[in-house]
């Protein structure tokens, strides 16, 4: 795909492109090149959206689970069919290596192909009751869904604001960054292809606090599903709670790594070091704080820094590239600043610590070291390619710092012993844990964390379950 495509929104199948609407660029973040623009929502867009969501909550809740099964199944054809296109979107607009972006789109796939299933899987229940009466339990679409979805995983994001409630017979507006509108329109574009009626799925841009306040403050809108920061997403947890709506909220993570002394250090370096520096660290699960057991400390710090010396940075199209830029300037310029003051407050800088080139926003793969705990990095989520190695006396401690913080969305933990691995299964706070491996999604498995890290789940039947209401109804 050569060309950047014209962007628009959808709303009621319409294609709406900027019309004499403000616009936003769409920057390149390994070239820092403007690749096109994004039409921002006026109030009137917004309220047609919120009307077509009113339409297409009462045509799709009275659909039944074979036809929403259908779409979705069709739709994951489609992404699996058109996953080379739009892998090629979002690397040019987000940076991510080729491979990882085609990567993405698959589990998009795999993740509608499971929602189809689980239209079929969501049941109610009938109570015992004595005869001549009857009482059963039911589970029905909450209603109109609004989305918000970041950047960072442009069409898995889209995907999943949009899959649970879709398979539960919902409507949804979904608003992906405008940093990276095209990944997200060919996810939305791929259901309506399927045969999703176009008032069931509407894609809007603007600014944020303008198009959250417009579409939380109407009563059609019944739930909001958002990823993205902790601070953002306690501000519209507030706005929700104006008109009780319901909140499913993925947020920002700060996720330990314990390594134990019995562990394969070898194997866990060449695990972990490739899953600190996927996406260019902007990741809510990535790794970051590596709690270290001492006997094996040094090994593993010298180690890492070898393996992250050895990562070929580049534009993500190139071949070979292990890692693209950062996907903005903010990134950039946040994490210098973060790891100015954690050198400044006595960290060692093995690695890294700088931007590459003059272009675009890439920044070299960091490693810091003995990082004393009032450092802001140890306190808040870089959000990039950093790795924290810190040395620790044993699993009272170790465990101690992975619950630390008030986040808590995904940890790691590695170690040989079965009796320690139910031990931090049990004392872990954290919504997953992943123990000897790296992957803490699965579309058949929750995700969502627990404490500042957010409530409710997405991905397996919970989020499905999560975009319904529960009903009893008691005959006599």
């Amino acid at each position: 795909m050569s060309t950047y495509p014209t962007l628009h929104m959808l709303i009621g199948g319409e294609q709406v492109s900027d019309g004499g609407r403000e616009t936003d660029d769409v920057i390149d973040p390994a070239t820092g090149e403007v690749l096109g623009t994004v039409p921002l929502a006026n109030a009137d867009d917004l309220d047609a959206a919120l009307d077509n969501a009113a339409k297409g909550f009462r045509i799709w809740r009275a659909a039944p689970a074979d036809k929403r099964a259908k779409v979705l199944t069709l739709a994951a054809g489609l992404l699996r069919d058109r996953a080379a296109d739009i892998a090629q979107l979002m690397t040019r607009e987000q940076g991510k290596p080729l491979a990882e972006a085609k990567g993405e789109v698959m589990y998009c796939a795999s993740l509608f192909e499971f929602y189809a299933g689980e239209t079929r899987r969501n049941y109610g229940r009938t109570l015992v009751r004595p005869a001549g009466q009857r009482s059963e339990v039911r589970h029905e679409p909450v209603g109109p869904v609004a989305a918000f979805a970041p950047w960072n995983f442009p069409a898995i994001n889209v995907a999943r604001k949009v899959g649970g409630p879709i398979a539960a017979g919902c409507s949804v507006i979904v608003k992906p960054s405008e940093e990276t509108p095209a990944s997200g329109i060919a996810v939305v574009q791929a259901l309506l292809d399927a045969g999703l009626p176009p008032e069931v799925c509407q894609i809007v841009f603007g600014v944020p606090d303008e198009v959250s306040r417009h579409l939380l403050g109407s009563p059609i809108i019944r739930k909001l599903s958002f990823t993205g920061s902790t601070a953002v997403g306690k501000h519209l947890a507030k706005l929700a709670a104006e008109d009780m709506k319901r909140t499913t909220m993925e947020l920002g993570g700060h996720g330990p790594v314990l390594v134990f002394a019995d562990a394969d250090v070898d194997q866990v370096l060449d695990t972990m070091v490739a899953a600190k520096f996927r996406n260019s660290g902007q990741v809510c699960v990535s790794p970051t704080r590596f709690v270290v057991e001492a006997p094996i400390y040094e090994k593993f710090r010298d180690g890492f820094v070898s393996r992250a010396k050895a990562i070929k940075v580049g534009n993500g199209l190139e071949d070979g590239t292990q890692m693209g830029p950062m996907a903005n300037a903010r990134g950039t310029e946040g994490l210098a600043k973060k790891v100015a003051d954690a050198v400044e407050r006595g960290a060692k800088l093995h690695t890294g610590g700088e931007r590459v080139g003059n272009q675009g926003f890439f920044y070299a793969p960091t490693v810091l070291s003995d990082i004393p705990e009032n450092a802001e990095i140890m306190n808040e989520e870089p959000f990039g390619p950093v790795a924290l190695l810190n040395s620790y006396a044993g699993e009272v401690e170790m465990i101690a710092e992975a619950n630390r913080l008030p986040y808590g969305l995904a940890a790691y933990a590695w170690t040989e012993n079965p009796a320690r691995r139910r031990r931090l299964a049990d004392e872990i706070e954290a919504g997953m844990l992943a123990i000897n491996g790296a992957s803490v999604s699965a579309v058949d498995a929750p995700f969502g964390g627990v404490k500042w890290s957010g409530h409710g789940s997405e991905d397996g039947a919970e989020g499905v379950s999560a975009c319904m209401v529960i009903k009893t109804v008691h005959e006599s």
